[in-house]
């Protein structure tokens, strides 16, 4: 009786060594999938942190390349007002191509990777990123293939909250060596 226990107990905590970490990165799950071309105009709507048009362009192309996008893609300034500094009126224009699966239809290797968009920033920096974390979350996430998502975003206007915003997800990324074969001009 005494063994057996033993062996249970072993059982339940090599188990739990073995289950992976909420923040291991996805199991490279290889897959086919196709390049599928959109464009959207994204408006940044703010209280806390204004960008300018430079760097919503700049902010915004990092995100898409992380999310998987196809590294050829367009981000322009769009509605800005100002030449220089911080613009209210920032938005950008983007012309991207992102993977969906193929089904039954040939495609190129993809698999799945782990993201974080705040993982390169630092803590004040994620905090003030919150609103656009926020609204790509909203607006941007949904155009790409996804999975396990952990988001939050805890903004309140005028007033930065450290450690509040997060936005992991698993992406679908095209593998190295496929070649960036589309449907897409």
């Amino acid at each position: 009786m005494h063994i057996r226990l033993v062996s249970m107990t072993l059982l339940i905590c090599s188990s739990a060594w073995a289950a992976p970490a909420p923040d291991a990165p996805a199991e490279p799950a290889h897959e086919l999938a196709l390049w599928v071309p959109l464009q959207l105009n994204f408006v940044y709507g703010h209280f806390t942190t204004e960008y300018s048009c430079s760097g919503l362009e700049a902010r915004m192309k990092s995100v898409l390349l992380k999310l998987g996008a196809r590294p050829d893609l367009d981000v322009r300034g769009y509605g800005c007002t100002q030449l220089t500094g911080p613009d209210p009126l920032a938005g950008v224009k983007i012309k991207m191509n992102v993977l969906e699966p193929a089904g039954a239809r040939p495609g190129l290797g993809a698999h799945w990777t782990r993201v974080d968009l705040l993982k390169d920033r630092e803590t004040l920096e994620a905090a003030a990123d919150c609103e656009l974390i926020e609204q790509v979350a909203q607006k941007i996430l949904p155009l790409f293939t996804v999975r396990n998502v952990d988001y939050n975003a805890s903004c309140q206007p005028r007033n930065l909250v450290p450690g509040a915003t997060r936005l992991k997800a698993d992406v679908l990324v095209a593998d190295q060596r496929s070649p960036p074969a589309s449907t897409a001009q």
